[in-house]
């Protein structure tokens, strides 16, 4: 790890130089991508500890400029410092960073690519990955449905890590910001991390109220209508507080 992280401060000071010749704005953006990384690790740290992934499974991605720093793969993210910097461009080539990136980097960037997307997160939580393996559309259970764009699909199973992948999830994702990943699990986008991330809590969250109501002998769940939660969804595109 002391090699990494001696790689780590060598990017860094090649970031640096880039910033100097222009490429990544001056210190204003090398700046900007330090404060990224460490709210990027601390979300992938929150993902572990609110079990939304189990040992080095899900990754976590960040846009700055045309950056996109993402995590690295098979590294438990409680040994990431600021040294451990990995960024690539939206075609994927490293421009931060010695270590390698995530091996879901082609879900990460087809999102970048296709959206206004800022945050990526993608989990393998146990209740949203248990209803892939059911049905081709989480049922409509909660108006919550509403703040991730309307039903939320489940995109067909390829391989982790191909393009086979990205193009199912993109054509899953198509008017939303979330969606299920067969046999997989889950992976959400936002303006912001923290938006990402609460829209994967919520998928989850979502997911487990179907499992424990569909479980209720002789009983079946009431359901809404599409209708109802595109309504919820407006209203909810209104809720809370604003600048």
């Amino acid at each position: 790890m002391a090699e990494q992280r001696r790689d780590g401060r060598d990017a860094r000071g090649d970031a640096q130089g880039a910033g100097e010749r222009g490429e990544l704005g001056g210190r204003g953006a090398r700046d900007a991508v330090e404060r990224a990384w460490d709210e990027l690790v601390a979300t992938a740290r929150r993902t572990v500890a609110d079990g939304l992934v189990v040992g080095t499974s899900g990754n976590v991605s960040v846009r700055v400029g045309g950056t996109v720093l993402v995590t690295p793969t098979g590294v438990p993210y409680d040994r990431l410092t600021p040294d451990d910097v990995v960024g690539v461009d939206l075609d994927g080539r490293r421009v931060l960073g010695s270590l390698l990136p995530t091996s879901e980097l082609p879900m990460h960037l087809a999102i970048y690519r296709a959206t206004d997307a800022r945050a990526v997160v993608h989990t393998h939580a146990a209740h949203a990955t248990a209803v892939s393996t059911l049905v081709p559309e989480l049922p409509l259970i909660h108006y919550m449905a509403g703040a991730l764009g309307g039903p939320v699909r489940v995109a067909p199973y390829a391989t982790y890590g191909t393009p086979e992948l990205a193009e199912n999830m993109l054509r899953a994702l198509a008017d939303r910001t979330a969606c299920l990943l067969q046999n997989h699990g889950t992976i959400a986008y936002g303006a912001t991390l923290s938006q990402a991330y609460d829209r994967t809590a919520q998928l989850e969250w979502m997911s487990r109220v179907w499992l424990l109501s569909s479980a209720v002998p002789g009983l079946t769940p009431t359901l809404l209508s599409t209708q109802q939660v595109n309504e919820a969804g407006a209203r909810l595109s209104t809720y809370g507080q604003r600048p």
